[in-house]
């Protein structure tokens, strides 16, 4: 939401500049306009105040949501790594559960033998508790010849090597079911527990990668609320140089007059643009890193306009008036950082941004002359290199400076 601090500001500048004292109308009219110039220029220093503070909020927003998007990624690589491990873990349940289903099977085959070795063993001694208990003695001495005595003596050791060979399988069995049921039940229940630590710490990742959306969307329209108030004060910054431009001019051709009748000799108009190319604004032609119109922002990343053409060069690189005029601005102008502007008449301005610091050599209402140097290039502002930010406005309003270039 846009704030309505500037048109408050603007209003109470603007009745300052008419409410000129009675003694006013004593005074010459470059003294008036002197004195108007003054109040607008107090007003402007107001707005140029908060147009500053914004911009530091706004700067220190943006550093705020880059590095939450720094964090973001982060996130985002540590929930990744995190699925990796979860894939690893699924892969490692899987073979476990068919390890599981191949044990079960083993399982069931294993109780099944020992559960028919037990009734063959309860069948037998059932069979000798109904018959009576007889003992191997018997068996052998009720024997009717030595062939017979034999036959029954290795029947006999047949017997008991079975029931020795029966009794001995079922306890290889139960050990083998009883190491089995432990060993699957440890599997699952570490794999179960690495599942649950896994799963949690996902849950962890995902509510703190949605707290920072959420952080970077709130970032996202405080940084778009502030581009709105930048903007609109930028606009009104922009107007309020057009009207102490307009006042420059009037005190000049006021001045220009009272030197006239004093002297019976017309001075010479600072103001002496007929139209046509301008005279390139450095030293050498250079190639243009960043043209007029829509581009990716470089520190916000979204679609913005750029109302300028941008000339890279080394810093302390000397910086040329485009042509004759007169300087209505030589100071820090929000995201331009140390700005030149130079009106030229015909309503046509070159505005040279992001100068480095005791980088501009005019001040303001200094006449300057086309090839001039006005200051050296820097990287102050909203910049992220050393480079020659150069304007052309008409009216305020920015158009694309090539064709005064060519």
């Amino acid at each position: 939401m846009k704030k309505s601090f500037l048109p408050l500001v603007l209003s109470v500048g603007l009745v300052g500049t008419l409410m000129v004292p009675q003694s006013g109308f004593a005074l010459t009219a470059s003294q008036r306009i002197e004195q108007e110039l003054k109040q607008l220029k107090q007003t402007k220093a107001a707005v140029e105040q908060k147009v500053n503070d914004t911009e530091k909020q706004l700067n220190q927003v943006t550093r705020e949501k880059q590095q939450t998007e720094k964090d973001i990624e982060a996130l985002l690589a540590q929930i990744d790594k995190t699925n990796q491990s979860l894939n690893v873990l699924n892969d490692k349940v899987e073979e476990v559960s068919s390890s599981l289903q191949t044990n079960a099977v083993q399982l069931e085959e294993a109780e099944g033998r020992v559960e028919s070795r037990d009734h063959m063993l309860r069948s037998r001694v059932r069979l000798m508790y109904m018959n009576g208990i007889v003992s191997y003695a018997d068996v052998l001495l009720s024997s009717t010849s030595f062939s017979d005595f034999l036959d029954r003596l290795e029947a006999l050791r047949s017997i008991v090597s079975q029931d020795k060979e029966i009794l001995e399988a079922n306890k290889r069995d139960r050990d083998m079911i009883t190491i089995k049921r432990v060993e699957i039940e440890q599997q699952l229940t570490e794999v179960k527990n690495l599942y649950v630590q896994t799963q949690a710490i996902k849950a962890d990742l995902v509510v703190k990668e949605k707290e920072k959306e959420v952080r970077i969307a709130s970032l996202s329209d405080k940084e778009k609320d502030l581009h709105e108030i930048n903007e609109e004060a930028e606009k009104q910054l922009m107007k309020m140089a057009s009207q102490e431009a307009a006042k420059q001019k009037a005190l000049k051709d006021a001045k220009a007059a009272e030197t006239a009748k004093k002297t019976g000799k017309a001075a010479a108009s600072a103001y002496t643009y007929k139209g046509g190319q301008f005279g390139y604004p450095l030293p050498n032609v250079v190639n243009i890193s960043s043209d007029f119109g829509t581009r990716k922002d470089p520190f916000t990343g979204r679609s913005a306009t750029h109302n300028g053409i941008d000339f890279p060069s080394p810093a302390g690189t000397s910086i040329l008036a485009a042509e004759d005029g007169v300087v209505i601005l030589a100071s820090w102008w929000s995201g331009y950082g140390n700005t030149v502007i130079i009106d030229h008449g015909k309503d046509i301005w070159t505005l040279y941004g992001h100068i480095r610091n005791d980088g501009i050599v005019v001040k303001k209402g200094d006449t300057v002359k086309r090839g001039q140097k006005i200051a050296e290039v820097g990287s102050t502002g909203r910049s992220t290199g050393n480079h020659l930010h150069f304007e052309v406005r008409r009216n305020e309003s920015p158009i694309d400076p090539k064709p005064f270039l060519r």
